[in-house]
Parts: C-alpha cells; sequence; structure tokens
C-alpha cells in the first residue's frame, strides 16, 4: 500500500524497516500503527473540511491505549461505548467535557459512572432518563445528555447500517418528542442531538445525502427541545478502501455540503457544534498486521503458507467480520515486498478450522519458512474485535510507532 514505502525491497512501517521492527516488538504476531500517518489523516481531513467542524474519534475502532493517547491530542473528543473505553479515554487525557457515551445496552453503574465523569451521554432509551436522574441526585450533578436518534432512512451503500428501519440503536425518532418530554420532567441537561445512519460508506453523494436529512431531521426536533442545541452529532460513515476495485472516498462533495449545512446553522442553531464522528477512517489505513511464516505447505498444487497468526487475531481479514462474499485484504511478504519472484499462495493461520484463511490463493512474493506476512488495512477492529483466547494461542501485540 503506497502510504508504507519500500526501501531495499522491505516494508517500511512507523520509519522502520519491518524485519528491524520485528525485532523490536521480540515476537510476532502484532499490529503495528503509524502515528505520522494517523497525524496526516487527521490534518488532511481538517483541511478538506470547512474549519469549525469538530472532528471526533469513535475509539471502538481502535481502542488500544497508546493510539487513544496520539488521537486525543488530534481531534476535538472523543466517542466512547462502555465503562471500559471511558477509562481509557480518560486516562488518555481526553477532557470529559469532550467526550460523549453510546450505546444501546449501557448499565445503570455505568450510567452513573458517566454522570460522576461529566461525560456526554447519548440517551438511547426512555429507561436510561430515569437511571440518570436517579444518579444526578445521587451525586448532585445534572447528566448532560443528547439524543440518540434513529431516523426514518439508511445511509445509501454503507457496509453496515446504523439507522432507518428497527434497530437497536437510538430512539425512533416518532418517540423523540416524548424522550424529550421525560428529559425536561427530569431536569437533566439537554444539550442536542446523536444522528448515525451507516457505516464504510465510499459514496460522497450518499454521504452528503444522510448529512443533509439528518440536519433537517434535527432542525424539526430542535422545535420541541427541552434545550438550546448546543451538540449536533451528525455521524460518520467515511469508508477506506480494502477490496480491487474500490476508489478512495472523494472528500471535495462532503466539505462543500458541510459548508452549506454550517452556513444553515449559524442561523438556526447558532449555539451548536456541528460534529463528524469517525473511527475507521482515522485509523483504519494506518496500520499493519504482521505473523510469521511457520511452514509452507503444498496440497495437490496449492501453496499454503502457514503463520503463527489468524483469525483470532484479525477476525476482519478472515472473511468473518460482516463479510457476506468472502475478499482478501491487500496482503504482502513485508520483508520480500519488491521480489520478483512471485507465486500464487494462501495464507493460513495455526487453527483448526478453514475459516482461519488470511489470503486466498493471492499473487504473492514467494516466501518461505521466517518470512513476514503483512496485512494491510489493519488499524481499525482488529485485535479487540477478534477472538483471541480461541484455541488457546498466545495474544498478539500492538505498537504505535
Amino acid at each position: 500500500m503506497s502510504q508504507f514505502p519500500v526501501v531495499d525491497g522491505e516494508l517500511i512501517v512507523g520509519g522502520m524497516p519491518l524485519s528491524r521492527l520485528a525485532a523490536r516488538v521480540g515476537q510476532t504476531p502484532f499490529y503495528a500503527y503509524d502515528r505520522n500517518l494517523l497525524t496526516r489523516r487527521v490534518s488532511d481531513l481538517r483541511t478538506a473540511l470547512p474549519a469549525g467542524i469538530e472532528l471526533h474519534y469513535a475509539m471502538k475502532a481502535n481502542p488500544m491505549p497508546a493510539v487513544v493517547a496520539h488521537m486525543a491530542r488530534l481531534v476535538d473528543g472523543i466517542d466512547v461505548a462502555s465503562a471500559g473505553e471511558l477509562k481509557v479515554a480518560l486516562d488518555a487525557g481526553a477532557d470529559p467535557a469532550d467526550v460523549s457515551f453510546a450505546g444501546p445496552g449501557k448499565r445503570d453503574v455505568e450510567l452513573q459512572q458517566a454522570v460522576a465523569s461529566g461525560v456526554l451521554v447519548n440517551l438511547e432509551s426512555l429507561r436510561e432518563v430515569d437511571v440518570l436522574a436517579q444518579a444526578s441526585a445521587k451525586l448532585g450533578l445534572p447528566a448532560r445528555v443528547a439524543v440518540r436518534v434513529n431516523p426514518d432512512f439508511e445511509l445509501k451503500g454503507s457496509g453496515m447500517k446504523m439507522g432507518g428501519g428497527p434497530k437497536q440503536f437510538g430512539v425512533d425518532v416518532e418517540v423523540v418528542p416524548t424522550l424529550m418530554a421525560r428529559i425536561a420532567a427530569a431536569g437533566l441537561a439537554f444539550e442536542g442531538f446523536h444522528l448515525f445512519a451507516g457505516s464504510q460508506n465510499l459514496r460522497a453523494d450518499s454521504i452528503c445525502e444522510a448529512q443533509a436529512k439528518s440536519y433537517e431531521l434535527a432542525l424539526r426536533l430542535a422545535e420541541g427541545a427541552p434545550g438550546l442545541v448546543r451538540f449536533l452529532n451528525l455521524g460518520g460513515g467515511f469508508g477506506i478502501p480494502y477490496f480491487p476495485g474500490e476508489q478512495r472516498l472523494d472528500l471535495v462533495p462532503i466539505g462543500e455540503n458541510l459548508s452549506i449545512i454550517q452556513a444553515r446553522a449559524a442561523k438556526d442553531m447558532p449555539q451548536a457544534s456541528i460534529v463528524i464522528e469517525l473511527g475507521r477512517y482515522f485509523v483504519g489505513e494506518a496500520g499493519v498486521y504482521v505473523a510469521r511464516v511457520v511452514d509452507r505447505k503444498v496440497s495437490r498444487g496449492q501453496v499454503f503458507l502457514v503463520a503463527d497468526g489468524g483469525l483470532h487475531h484479525h477476525l476482519a481479514a478472515s472473511g468473518n467480520f460482516g463479510q457476506v462474499v468472502r475478499k482478501n485484504y491487500p496482503v504482502t511478504i513485508g520483508n520480500k515486498a519488491a521480489s520478483a519472484k512471485r507465486e500464487t499462495a494462501s495464507v493460513v493461520g495455526p487453527l483448526c478450522t478453514p475459516l482461519d484463511l488470511l489470503a486466498d490463493r493471492m499473487d504473492l512474493p514467494a516466501a518461505d519458512v521466517g518470512d513476514l506476512v503483512v496485512v494491510f488495512q489493519s488499524g481499525a477492529y482488529g485485535a479487540s474485535a477478534s477472538p483471541q483466547n480461541f484455541l488457546g494461542h498466545p495474544a498478539c501485540v500492538e505498537v504505535l510507532v
């Protein structure tokens, strides 16, 4: 991948040749995240979007503490999805005033922790209002809340649809007036709305349409809100290319569309901060997963490179994390990335299941035992989204370089 150069035939990650990085880490498999690529992605996005649009990092994409600490210095806020993530964000130095907490199954104790921490809670049910009111009374602090709305439209072309139709996420738009009345009666500190229609979208027109519809919906709901709208999270959905034929997301029309929304909001909701919440788009392309070839086998003419890592560390690359038809992530042999000697090979892991497949009959540099397999586009939904205890193999290591 172009973001990782090749020097003297070897992939460079974080300014270091891959074999040296592997020696520094001290083991395979491992994930490596390039801090300069993370910084550049945030900078490039700020350049493409209008000044004043706030960028929030959805740390579910990659909750590694060092990554979260690095991102907290670059973005305007952090979105968490559990009390565990909340702890990581606060430990990393995130300002509680700029942390939001979303998720459809917040436990009572988590809601109390959110109130005590002073973070913004994205309400996703009527029950949460009652629990927060009790926590506010107990702690003497008014709970800060926004309403996560389940809109009556979807983000077209999304890998995962997070809104529209029956969903476990948010509050159906037709129930929102009832919820807002409950917020007012409970004396909670209303701050705004959170609308997230979908994720992993490479179509700028679809993202623009969803943002425009989300704004119109928020504007309509604001008429009955129990306070001024100070927080308007229009979601994200920005995708990254994983597979052949996919085109990189064009940010130009998104920036132009947000400029229009921003100008309208200055008149309609002058106190509102407009927020774009992104996870995968920030971190996905900045990470690689590295495993070592431990065996080379030929079965009835097909080459199998058996690696010491697989789906238990990288479920997404195996195709078992949302893919309907399995496709290969971009893969190479990192210490032979420029080799002219190539072969068609499959990279498999050490698990006793045919699902443990990282590359299916790909054109790769010819590899031997000891070589390093690299899976690109691995900065998001990697280690934390994988069943690392499956079959008792060692856990992988994560490093920020």
